[in-house]
């Protein structure tokens, strides 16, 4: 089971109103201001994102990339639109991804550096 993630970012206060925004769509909220780190969640902080100064723009090929729950499909629009209204870009538009799994719909999404995040959620039938 895991606890929490946490992302670098080069500029912690443009990406915590890029977050504040994005992850609102999942039920998140900040928790947690640090000097150089902030935190959302919903019970408990379970996103981090830390300043990295002299950090590059995440490589698209990495492979890294960190999934959410989503509750409904709906939400995973709205967590794509989001991302995209706040300046972030799409790498993935929301849509059923049957390699995945039958009813998986998630949306892939690129931040202000880069890191790939999801949204996810399991249709049933």
């Amino acid at each position: 089971m895991i606890d929490h993630v946490s992302i670098g970012v080069r500029d912690l206060d443009v990406s915590a109103r890029f977050y504040e925004t994005v992850l609102g769509t999942l039920g998140f909220a900040r928790l947690e201001t640090r000097p150089d780190t902030v935190g959302f969640g919903k019970k408990y902080t379970e996103f981090w994102i830390t300043q990295r100064r002299d950090r590059r723009q995440a490589a698209a090929e990495s492979g890294s990339h960190v999934c959410l729950r989503a509750r409904s499909p709906e939400i995973v629009d709205a967590f794509h639109a989001a991302a995209l209204q706040a300046g972030g870009s799409s790498d993935g538009a929301p849509g059923l991804r049957p390699r995945h799994g039958e009813g998986y719909y998630a949306a892939f999404i690129r931040d202000l550096d880069g890191n790939r995040i999801e949204a996810v959620t399991f249709l049933t039938k």
